[in-house]
């Protein structure tokens, strides 16, 4: 007759390897407890706390710092060829083929902008990892 155990029934198995360090360390902390290695497990899942790391070099603080300053300077640029565009556009200027100049820096200048922060924005977001 087969024995019963008074605990839920558990069909997952779960397989790892590990190095004679590790292995070592692993025995260890059983005996310290003593408990199975099912049971061990069992509880070190039930009360990990996982918190993710992120981990941004140094070099990269400072090229973030760099496309901060020069996406502040597009800003201006952009803001002071949107006054010269508004004040041709005011004064029905003599000049419409320069009007129609700025007009087209002002979007080449957005679309950079916007290239500039799409490609930071990859750069940041492959940066990124994560430590259980």
């Amino acid at each position: 007759m087969r024995k019963k155990y008074n605990t839920p029934h558990r069909r997952h198995v779960v397989k790892t390897r590990m190095t004679d360090e590790e292995y070592a360390d692993f025995t260890g902390r059983l005996a310290a407890y003593e408990i199975s290695q099912s049971e061990f497990i069992r509880q070190a899942i039930r009360k990990a706390t996982i918190r993710p790391i992120v981990t941004v070099s140094p070099v990269n603080d400072g090229l973030l710092a760099a496309l901060s300053k020069l996406t502040a300077e597009y800003g201006k640029i952009g803001g002071n060829l949107n006054q010269i565009a508004r004040t041709l556009n005011e004064w029905h200027s003599p000049y419409p083929q320069l009007a129609g100049e700025v007009r087209a820096a002002v979007s080449d200048l957005a679309a950079l902008k916007f290239e500039v922060l799409q490609k930071v924005g990859d750069a940041v977001g492959n940066i990124q990892t994560y430590q259980l």
